[in-house]
């Protein structure tokens, strides 16, 4: 593979933020945050980030007696995704058999879940229960809209699992193993159930009456957890030679990627781990710290978690790191978890395309503990981006990471 690497040449997005890319940008530049108040009848109140969605034009009435949220989700930013590309289909077999799926799912079909628990009480399960629920069908469904015959695979792992993905289809168009990548990930878990799962681990984000806009916040001396939330984000990946041959438009070029394993705890995250992940992020993509100008971190504003985010990133950047601008969009967008990697490495592509920075929002008191260069709501112009990171670091203790280059 030259320099060039792999390009970059299709987005497609279904999230808190609509389903255009440059929609999406937008309102993340204007720091609109889409994390409203869901569930009232559960006793604590809970927030979260949810898609409005319409499946019809994506699937007939029947189909969708067994096709999950999180399924159906994925075949529209996938179908988005392949139309941004230039990629009309179902392809032939001949052609097929060279496209691979490369699937982020953390959890599967949370919804198909809570209907078979629900209905078991009153004694009638859902007899597609288990094909709408297994975390593959995302993949299946756009491999069978598609015709895709190469490899269609699902990564779970956890918060990882979609840059995961999108840095395994990267390896498999550089290992000629395929031609053309759909990489990506999905989730839909705002179901009462998974709500009630997550305050029990107390890493949500709590906050008064009218003030579940603001609820999230990144790196702040306030900061009191994460929102969950919704949708799917995929990447047409390529190689760059023959994304020119066919004259596609690339919006970034992905140089490098990175994954490391902390193996010291399930769910506390551990620095140095983190940071072999970014190393070999930057070693693979020929960087050194100083030419990245912008990290979308992981950020989930948890009391544990930010600083030693912030620690990992000052092991690799070193000196450097006031100059590394910093933001989690997840202050805007929720916690996406399986699909977070797509969804955040989207925005980071298009925060190269458009040379701007979505801001660091709700943290008008930084933490000392956290202390770097963050995007500020009056500070987004970038014009000499050249190179930007995206980060995932995951319960397990998988931590990813992606580089992306300007094209």
């Amino acid at each position: 593979m030259s320099q060039a690497g792999i390009a970059v040449t299709g987005l497609g997005v279904v999230g808190p933020h609509g389903q255009a890319p440059d929609a999406m940008f937008d309102a993340l530049l204007r720091g609109e945050s889409a994390i409203r108040p869901v569930f009232p009848e559960l006793a604590k109140p809970a927030l979260a980030a949810t898609v409005a969605f319409d499946a019809s034009p994506w699937f007939s009435k029947l189909q969708l007696a067994g096709v999950d949220r999180v399924s159906q989700l994925a075949v529209a930013a996938a179908e988005r995704a392949l139309d941004d590309a230039g990629m009309p289909g179902p392809w032939a077999e001949n052609e097929g058999e060279r496209v691979g799926i490369y699937v982020g799912c953390g959890m599967g079909g949370a919804s198909a879940l809570e209907t078979a628990y629900r209905g078991g009480a009153s004694g009638r399960v859902p007899p597609l229960t288990i094909p709408a629920f297994m975390p593959n069908a995302p993949a299946s469904h756009i491999a069978m809209r598609r015709k895709v015959l190469g490899p269609v695979l699902t990564y779970s792992v956890a918060c990882a699992s979609s840059a995961i993905a999108i840095a395994e289809a990267a390896k498999a168009i550089e290992s000629g193993e395929v031609d053309l990548a759909i990489a990506g990930g999905s989730e839909a878990l705002i179901v009462p159930g998974v709500m009630l799962a997550w305050q029990a681990m107390q890493t949500l984000a709590s906050a008064p009456p009218g003030g579940a806009a603001t609820a999230v916040r990144p790196f702040a001396a306030d900061r009191s957890g994460f929102a969950l939330g919704e949708g799917a984000a995929f990447l047409v990946l390529e190689s760059a030679q023959r994304a020119a041959a066919r004259g596609a438009r690339s919006y970034a070029s992905l140089a490098g990627w990175g994954s490391s394993c902390d193996a010291s705890h399930l769910t506390k995250p551990d620095a140095a781990g983190q940071a072999r992940a970014l190393r070999a992020a930057l070693r693979k993509a020929g960087l050194s710290p100083q030419q990245v100008g912008y990290c979308n971190a992981h950020g989930t504003a948890t009391r544990i978690g930010d600083p030693i985010e912030c620690e990992a990133l000052a092991q690799v950047w070193g000196d450097a790191l006031g100059d590394l601008r910093v933001s989690s969009t997840k202050a805007l967008h929720g916690h996406l978890l399986g699909a977070a990697g797509a969804l955040e490495a989207v925005i980071t592509v298009m925060a190269l395309h458009r040379r701007a920075l979505p801001p660091n929002m709700h943290g008008s008191e930084p933490d000392p503990d956290c202390a770097l260069n963050l995007v500020g709501m009056n500070d987004t112009d970038a014009p000499s981006l050249e190179a930007a990171a995206s980060s995932s670091f995951a319960f397990g203790g998988t931590n990813a990471a992606l580089v992306f280059r300007r094209a």
